[in-house]
């Protein structure tokens, strides 16, 4: 039986405990207060027609959301980064169901803050065969808002650890994007939302399938 995202997102969860307690307190208290801050309410809600965009890929050509809804329904998810090992487990998990939203006309695209040469790095590491658009200055997901400012104590961490955010977004903007994944149909109304503010939370890929199933 194949082991699921939840199962693996805690095996990486589990692996991190023995970094230095300074660490752990800045990484869980900026963790809880996402969690209190962030109203799902306040983001964009099946019904609502998604903002149309135009996003480089990790190669930089220009993909937008008129021509991706022409060939059907999108799932979009988006990420944090390359650096986030959160991230890159649940982009592999949705790989390993590209076929099924493939057989169903679904096209799969994710979105990430980070610039184009970062995500191309993201998309060879993890072997995706599906976009990856980088939403510059968050702009896409503020208009779905999806969004936090993360606390400059945090950021010093993440840098710490090889992120070098400032770089990898190119600006020196602390704002960080909710992981969130939406169902789309091909009318560009949003059917489904799974935002989570704890990063360590992603949508199973067998929930977006039936996502995908009931359209």
């Amino acid at each position: 039986m194949a082991t699921s995202l939840a199962a693996g997102l805690q095996a990486i969860s589990s692996s991190m405990t023995n970094m230095p307690e300074a660490t752990a307190n800045i990484i869980s208290e900026a963790r809880e207060n996402v969690q209190k801050q962030f109203d799902v309410k306040s983001t964009i809600q099946p019904g609502q027609v998604l903002p149309e965009f135009v996003l480089p890929d990790a190669r930089g050509v220009p993909v937008s959301s008129i021509d991706l809804l022409a060939k059907g329904p999108v799932l979009i998810t988006f990420y944090r980064g390359g650096w986030c090992p959160f991230c890159n487990l649940a982009l592999r998990a949705y790989q390993q169901r590209l076929d099924d939203f493939k057989a169903r006309g679904v096209t799969l695209v994710a979105i990430t803050p980070e610039q184009p040469d970062a995500s191309l790095s993201t998309t060879e590491k993890n072997e995706l065969k599906f976009p990856v658009l980088t939403d510059n200055g968050l702009q896409l997901a503020r208009k779905l808002n999806i969004t936090w400012e993360q606390p400059k104590d945090l950021v010093g961490v993440l840098n710490g650890f090889g992120a070098d955010l400032e770089k990898r977004h190119g600006n020196d903007s602390n704002e960080m994007v909710i992981p969130t994944t939406l169902l789309v149909d091909q009318k560009g109304v949003v059917r489904n939302v799974y935002a989570e503010a704890d990063w360590t939370q992603r949508l199973e890929p067998q929930e977006a399938v039936n996502w995908v199933n009931a359209l």
